[in-house]
């Protein structure tokens, strides 16, 4: 088991730091702090350039400590609030398949956070080298989601402008009255 978990670990940890570091750097053709506050901007987060930072400085944080298996439970609420708020404004809408733009790989990012929250990080992690293996359980799992799921409604919800109309709201088109003659 301790194999298996340090390969989850390093695929989904240097993957999402990687991932951290286009947002970050601009590393890997990524576009950088301003072009991901203009992302966020475009999905109406207050202070859109010190919210990318804070993107991309968990993805960064978060892939890094889920590799090495330190501070596990911590690195896997920065994944789970990351991936929480990507899911809920950009790829819920489209659906659940990655290939449409929806929430396939995003979903399977936050589930392997979870569950090795829960499960542990294995032997082969920095928190078992330090004693810090007694750091997973049901409760470190659930404590994590919870944990996530509250971070993010505060960021989607206070971190956001309101939606400007009942359209936008509701998804809809604007009706516009027909003209009696």
């Amino acid at each position: 088991m301790a194999y298996g978990l340090l390969l989850i670990r390093a695929v989904f940890g240097l993957s999402l730091a990687a991932h951290g570091g286009q947002k970050l750097f601009g590393w890997f053709g990524g576009s950088g702090p301003s072009g991901t506050a203009a992302i966020l901007s475009s999905l109406r987060y207050r202070a859109p350039l010190l919210m990318a930072f804070v993107a991309a400085l968990s993805e960064v944080a978060g892939g890094v400590l889920f590799t090495v298996g330190l501070a596990t439970p911590f690195a896997a609420l920065l994944m789970a609030v990351v991936m929480i708020n990507a899911i809920a404004t950009v790829h819920w809408a489209k659906g659940f398949w990655g290939f449409q733009g929806g929430y396939e790989y995003n979903l399977e990012i936050l589930t392997v956070a979870l569950g090795v929250a829960a499960t542990g990080p294995g032997r082969f992690s920095l928190d078992a080298l330090i004693g810090w293996d007694g750091l997973s359980g049901l409760q470190w799992g659930v404590a994590v989601a919870v944990t996530a799921a509250a971070v993010s409604v505060l960021a989607l919800t206070i971190g956001r402008t309101p939606q400007t109309t009942v359209q936008e709201v509701l998804g809809a088109e604007p009706r516009v009255p027909h003209a009696s003659a």
